[in-house]
């Protein structure tokens, strides 16, 4: 009996993807459409966001990088390894000052956390 209930579900299931199918789309296709258009919905405020910073900062940062472009793109040739330095400090004449670890800092920072 449970066999003839199983064979029947799977032959309602073929019927209503072949029914799909000739609409154009498989039901994996029209779940997969389903679940993209459920992202995007709930993603449309963050990008709305997004846009609102990239209009805000972007005459800044087009000016940041023609400005400073060259000059980051020797630190950067110059430098191989970032994790033998501290994060960038603004001191407060404004300088920025970039400081390279001690040998045991980076000792430190390279041994395994126990958790």
């Amino acid at each position: 009996m449970n066999k003839h209930l199983i064979i029947a579900c799977l032959a309602c299931l073929g019927t209503a993807a072949a029914a799909q199918e000739d609409e154009g789309l498989s039901l994996m296709e029209r779940g997969a459409q389903l679940f993209m258009e459920g992202i995007m919905r709930q993603m449309e405020p963050a990008m709305d966001d997004f846009q609102g910073l990239a209009e805000q900062f972007g005459p800044s940062l087009r000016s940041f990088a023609q400005e400073m472009g060259p000059a980051l793109q020797d630190l950067l040739d110059e430098v191989k390894d970032w994790s033998v330095y501290h994060p960038p400090e603004i001191l407060e004449n404004g300088d920025i000052v970039i400081r390279k670890k001690t040998p045991e800092e980076i000792e430190t920072a390279s041994e395994p956390v126990d958790i």
